[in-house]
């Protein structure tokens, strides 16, 4: 580690004696600042970034051929302020939409699919599609908890749409105060 350098050549001068010059030996820093570094060149490469797959609508024109898709498989979340979300099931002129806490969307999440799974006699081709429409006034991790949410009941088919916001949702939105 530290070595004392000591001069061989001749004598000291008369009255003082030689005096040692220190020296450090800096060989275990070294070392160790080359493992740090490896260190987290491996951590930070090793680390793989997780993206997700996220459908979106498709714009509607004459070149886009739509599968129909029955809108009583179709169950619409709209994520709202304050950690609430509205849904309904079907359309949304036609069909009464619910508030909840985002707290309780799993309830609502199973018994649409279950009312799903009843009308159309639970076919694997006849699985419910969620649409997940966040507005302005929501949060990001509001939006995260549903994508949580849609994990943890096993809904594999739901997309997002944050740009179609129906005159109709848009006024009962407004009206709850959501």
């Amino acid at each position: 580690m530290a070595t004392l350098n000591v001069p061989q050549n001749g004598k000291a001068a008369k009255g003082s004696s030689r005096k040692p010059i220190p020296g450090v030996d800096l060989t275990a820093m070294v070392d160790l600042a080359f493992l740090l570094i490896t260190f987290f060149m491996l951590t930070t490469s090793l680390s793989k970034m997780n993206a997700m797959d996220i459908a979106k609508p498709v714009p509607i024109n004459e070149l886009v051929d739509l599968e129909p898709w029955p809108a009583s498989r179709t169950l619409t979340v709209l994520l709202g302020k304050d950690n609430k979300a509205a849904y309904y099931l079907g359309e949304a002129t036609k069909n009464s939409m619910q508030v909840v806490s985002l707290s309780e969307i799993r309830k609502a999440l199973l018994a649409s699919k279950k009312a799903v799974a009843e009308i159309h006699q639970a076919s694997k081709d006849q699985e419910m599609y969620v649409i997940i429409k966040p507005t302005s006034t929501s949060v990001y991790s509001n939006f995260v908890d549903m994508i949580d949410e849609m994990g943890i009941n096993k809904i594999d088919t739901y997309a997002i749409d944050d740009k179609y916001l129906l005159d109709a949702e848009k006024s009962f939105m407004k009206a709850k105060g959501i």
